[in-house]
């Protein structure tokens, strides 16, 4: 027999139709999921998510000294999780103050529930 398959064994592709059915929000929800896998895709992004929840409060300090990452390095991953909506800041005098956004986090929740 050929090492080929034959023209009759079931093929992996999915068909036309099935790839374009997908609803805009299906689709919409796609990207969102995809946008804050990419802002929580380094250790130390999570690590910095995990310190705010640990506190369960808003730290206002240096969360540099938690990480063995130099200053501009976590302020540039707090930018990037700011950006996603998974953290929000404000300031207070000279130092600003970081939180947990829970509306967004439950949004990730809920997006990885749907896989």
């Amino acid at each position: 027999m050929n090492d080929r398959m034959s023209s009759s064994a079931p093929r992996c592709r999915p068909a036309r139709d099935a790839v374009r059915s997908g609803s805009a929000r299906r689709r919409a929800d796609d990207v969102r999921l995809a946008d804050l896998a990419r802002a929580i895709a380094h250790p130390a992004r999570i690590r910095l998510l995990r310190t705010l929840a640990d506190r369960q409060s808003c730290i206002c300090g240096d969360l540099a000294g938690r990480l063995p990452l130099a200053q501009s390095t976590v302020s540039e991953h707090l930018r990037l999780l700011k950006e996603s909506g998974l953290i929000r800041a404000r300031a207070v005098g000279r130092r600003t103050c970081y939180c947990l956004e829970p509306r967004t986090l439950a949004r990730l929740k809920s997006l990885m529930a749907d896989l």
